[in-house]
């Protein structure tokens, strides 16, 4: 591999062709540290053309290409396997913001750009992009769109495919399609652009796109409400929408346990109440007339929730470092549960209206087959979207309930799947529900899928391994 390796250096240069083990160690192991690939090399392009360049020797010299954004992804879909036959292709060169239009409400940007350098921009224009993760310090838009990224606020604005106008991407065959238009209506032939969203690097290397903006907001207002159940939950979403409408930003579902975690592991973040409660729900308001709107809908909405007992207590933020401590119980949760060791987590979606029997029903097969498991429940209850995570029971060593992991998986996707939900919401599927995908998937819609897998890379060299 010398000659590609060469080839590379004089494409893009010797310091963005990384080959030595302390220089590789950050692309190939994965988030959550639990794998660690190999790969033959890092390659850090700058360009749109330098990337087609580097497809070209690629498939030139027959070598696989994982791209990679802020690999902060949580199912191996960024990371190589282990064989080092494959290159990283690092997208984080690719960092221009190329143009703000005001007037169009949209953003062009290129792939490597932080989320939360994307939101700042934004707001520098007075304008809003929505899409909000935990990770949105470290993660990349070409990321966010290649798993078709959700977050908290998916309820009002969608998930990173609805914020999506248009792409430039690199195909397979080192061709550059560019279809960063920033049109709201484009009834031309098959949408391309929704093909290579959410499709993890398999079909081609997003390298821009073009997001849609919203205005500012005039008032964003934080709620924290306890309930007994999720069912009670559901009634307070649909009491929410009724009173709010467009307003509700955000409905976070978080179990006790969840927010028990939270307060081990960060005794300073502590719940508002002087109880607690089997269940809570995080809601945001955002309005477009006044804060003394917002406030006024807010304030009814509880009161009505208190007298029709649907919720046993609630606090309302009202300062901006109030709002921010609420929304750092929820951000924190993932970090109190890797404070606390490994566990079985679970991205899943289901009908909304069926949420409460799923984790009742759940709860009820994973007691019986796992006894004393301890479930950490938190997710977007207001788009069906739960993280519905397994921790193991409270004196067992968590490396030896990992062991379980398949049985776990095989108990909670079969009720996601009896209930009709899906196995993976915003997370993709990567390399670690790969065969999963074959259990729940139809024959139909797996033919159709690998169909498109050969006509767009017909030589099997974007991200191989994962996905299909």
């Amino acid at each position: 591999m010398d000659a590609f390796l060469n080839a590379c250096r004089e494409t893009i240069g010797a310091d963005y062709v990384l080959t030595q083990d302390a220089d590789v160690l950050g692309f190939v192991v994965d988030w959550r540290q639990r794998f660690q690939g190999k790969a033959l090399a890092v390659l850090k392009p700058g360009s749109t053309e330098e990337v087609a360049a580097l497809v070209r020797l690629c498939m030139q010299f027959n070598v696989a290409i994982v791209p990679q954004g802020g690999n902060t992804g949580l199912v191996l879909g960024s990371v190589p396997d282990s064989s080092g036959k494959a290159v990283v292709l690092s997208l984080k060169r690719l960092n221009r913001i190329r143009h703000v239009d005001p007037v169009n409400n949209t953003m062009t940007v290129e792939a490597g750009c932080i989320l939360a350098d994307v939101q700042a921009a934004a707001a520098q224009a007075q304008r809003l992009y929505p899409l909000s993760l935990a990770s949105e310090g470290s993660c990349t838009v070409g990321g966010n769109l290649s798993t078709n990224a959700g977050g908290t606020a998916v309820l009002r604005y969608g998930n990173a495919r609805e914020l999506c106008l248009g792409l430039e991407v690199v195909t397979a065959g080192a061709e550059t399609w560019d279809g960063l238009r920033g049109l709201r209506k484009d009834n031309t032939g098959y949408d391309l652009r929704d093909l290579f969203i959410g499709a993890e690097g398999t079909l081609g290397i997003i390298t821009a796109t073009v997001l849609k903006l919203f205005p500012q907001p005039k008032a964003q207002l934080t709620a924290l409400a306890a309930l007994q159940t999720p069912d009670a939950a559901l009634q307070m979403l649909s009491l929410a929408q009724a009173h709010c409408g467009a307003s509700l930003t955000a409905f976070e579902l978080m179990s006790d346990f969840s927010l028990q975690l939270v307060g081990t592991h960060f005794p300073q973040m502590q719940l508002p109440f002087a109880s607690r409660h089997p269940q809570y729900v995080l809601l945001e308001l955002s309005d477009s007339e006044s804060e003394q709107h917002a406030s006024a809908m807010l304030e009814s909405l509880v009161a009505e929730a208190l007298d029709k007992d649907l919720i046993q207590d609630a606090v309302v933020a009202t300062s901006l470092a109030q709002s921010r401590a609420l929304w750092n119980l929820r951000e924190h949760i993932s970090m109190a549960q890797a404070a606390e060791g490994k566990n079985i987590k679970h991205d899943i979606s289901i009908p909304i209206s069926d949420i409460g029997h799923f984790i009742s029903a759940t709860d009820l097969l994973l007691q019986q087959g796992f006894p004393g498991c301890r479930m950490v429940t938190f997710g977007h209850l207001g788009d069906g979207n739960l993280h519905y995570n397994v921790s193991p029971p409270a004196h067992m060593p968590d490396t030896e309930f990992i062991e379980q992991q398949e049985a776990v998986n095989l108990v909670v996707h079969d009720s996601v799947h009896r209930f009709g939900g899906s196995i993976s919401a915003e997370h993709g599927l990567g390399a670690l529900k790969r065969e999963e995908l074959l259990r729940y998937k139809s024959p139909v819609e797996m033919t159709l899928m690998r169909s498109i897998k050969v006509a767009l890379d017909p030589q099997q060299l974007m991200n191989p391994g994962k996905l299909l």
